[in-house]
């Protein structure tokens, strides 16, 4: 196990070095300035159309509100307690301010997979819309780009069962039994049964329990975490502060905190902010790619706004209130750092926030990633794959749940298989970025408001 640690880490290493960052951040980047910034100045016309989408009964199988909700379901889970505490914990508070950056920029980005995801999305022998960067790379590039295409399918089914699976059982399992004191198997069998209910009824199902528990979950946690930040308002100044500070200034060494470089603030908020809102990894575009709507840029406005609700509104809540509480200088982390924070400001009834809703979450996340893995194998073996790989990953469910002793390996896996699922992704946005910038201004054009 060390030794294949090591290797990992090797690779690791070099996957989420400087060029990885630079091409993360700068396609978004590159993608904000050639749509002249309408990801961020359009957001409020993003969530009219969310919100007139609600009812929609064009061609598709789930509505415009339901694919974001599963699409947000994938990405509001551990990235937002454990993650950013994770980030917090080893790049210091400087970390939160780069998850921002990730996700000012990564609005572009997921713009731009959503608007490629329906504009060449398919319907399979089954009668299902499907599409995502395995489908946009083929049928928007041509086929002497195939091999791309099938390169993101691979590791996308190959990601799914860490970021979206072990990660997620892990974490539900090591925090229901330090507050519940329940045994892992038992938290990953009980996952696993109330998956399997879901996944028989395909992305239908996952769309209707994702719109009904992701919105209520979601605004459970927010709510307890802005009062947890009225309660000390007081606290609030000093918490940007260090953000500020540290995103651009060595985090010095203080109580169980190890002290951290700004490029640990830099790597670690980029690392975990992508994982959290999975902008430029090319997942959320597979679950809008089955939305009910005939314009790909009215589904882009909507995509978007999963970048900015779980990081610049969720994973901002989770992050001030370890800030602000101290609890980042105790020297835990992951999903213990966030209940000890929230914990620490309602006693008593903090933590079994953090508890219950990181179990919804990840188990909201484990579905929406079961869909975005079964779409992959499907487009790598056909609609035959999809039962065996659905049986694989409802498996693997209590096997995550169980390796309580090898999570942080768990994560390291999660962390590489992200960014290899993200570099063909990335450039295949770049090179069709011609067709999602000439698509954006034809609908402005027609729709100036």
């Amino acid at each position: 196990m060390d030794a294949l640690t090591e290797i990992i880490s090797t690779v690791n290493g070099l996957v989420w070095g400087v060029p990885m960052l630079v091409v993360i951040l700068g396609t978004g980047l590159y993608l904000q300035l050639r749509l002249g910034l309408i990801p961020i100045r359009k957001t409020a016309y993003g969530f009219r159309m969310l919100w007139r989408g609600r009812l929609s009964t064009e061609k598709g199988d789930i509505t415009p509100f339901n694919a974001l909700m599963t699409a947000l379901s994938a990405t509001i889970g551990t990235g937002n307690i454990a993650g950013v505490a994770t980030a917090v914990f080893l790049g210091g508070p400087g970390a939160l301010f780069w998850m921002w950056m990730t996700a000012l920029v990564g609005m572009a980005t997921k713009y731009g997979e959503a608007v490629c995801a329906v504009k060449y999305r398919e319907v399979d022998e089954n009668g299902h819309h499907v599409g995502g960067p395995m489908y946009y790379i083929r049928n928007g590039l041509g086929p002497k780009w195939r091999w791309l295409a099938a390169t993101f399918a691979i590791f996308a089914a190959i990601a799914g069962f860490g970021i979206g699976n072990t990660v997620q059982s892990n974490s539900v399992a090591d925090v229901m039994q330090s507050s519940f004191n329940i045994p892992p198997l038992a938290t990953g069998l009980v996952m696993a049964v109330l998956a399997a209910m879901v996944l028989i009824g395909g992305i239908t199902r996952i769309g209707t329990v994702a719109g009904k528990l992701v919105p209520l979950m979601a605004i459970t946690y927010v709510l307890c975490g802005i009062i947890i930040l009225a309660l000390n308002a007081d606290g609030i100044p000093a918490a940007f502060g260090l953000v500020f500070t540290y995103a651009f200034s060595p985090a010095a060494a203080t109580g169980g905190f190890a002290g951290a470089a700004v490029w640990a603030a830099l790597q670690f908020g980029v690392a975990r902010g992508v994982f959290s809102n999975e902008a430029g990894l090319g997942s959320a575009p597979i679950a809008h790619a089955a939305a009910r709507t005939k314009s790909p840029v009215h589904q882009g406005v909507i995509a978007m706004l999963g970048t900015f609700i779980d990081t610049i509104v969720v994973c901002t809540i989770t992050g001030l209130v370890i800030i602000v509480s101290g609890a980042w200088t105790s020297g835990e982390t992951g999903a213990s750092l966030s209940a000890l924070a929230f914990n620490e400001a309602l006693p008593g009834f903090g933590g079994y926030v953090v508890t219950f809703g990181l179990a919804i979450f990840a188990f909201t996340t484990l579905l929406a990633w079961s869909f975005y893995g079964e779409k992959s194998v499907e487009y790598l073996f056909g609609i035959k794959a999809i039962a065996p790989f659905r049986v694989l990953w409802i498996v693997a469910i209590p096997v995550g749940a169980m390796a309580q002793d090898h999570l942080g390996f768990v994560w390291l896996v999660a962390d590489t298989l992200n960014a290899l699922m993200a570099l063909p992704n990335l450039v295949a946005l770049l090179l069709l970025s011609p067709v999602i910038v000439r698509l954006t201004k034809e609908h402005f054009a027609d729709n100036p408001r």
